[in-house]
């Protein structure tokens, strides 16, 4: 292997929202996660929403009405 073009690899702690903290080896330094096997529906056999809003909700949040939605809806009603 050559030398000095692998990235340092060392013991970090990977933390997730729900709380859960796992200590593991990687090249990066105290990662956080919003989901992990404690919280995950796959895992845990509960469903519990972690989105609240679609994509074209945040969309309008973010950006607010758009002039030309309105048009659009008025034509394809005809």
């Amino acid at each position: 292997m050559k030398e000095k073009i692998h990235p340092e690899y060392g013991k970090t702690t990977i933390t997730c929202a729900c709380g859960a903290v796992y200590h593991v080896g990687s090249t990066k330094k105290n990662i956080r996660v919003e989901i992990c096997a404690k919280c995950h529906p796959f895992f845990t056999g509960v469903q519990k929403i972690v989105d609240s809003g679609g994509r074209v909700e945040r969309f309008r949040q973010k950006y607010g009405y758009i002039q030309g939605e309105q048009e659009a809806k008025e034509s394809g009603n005809r």
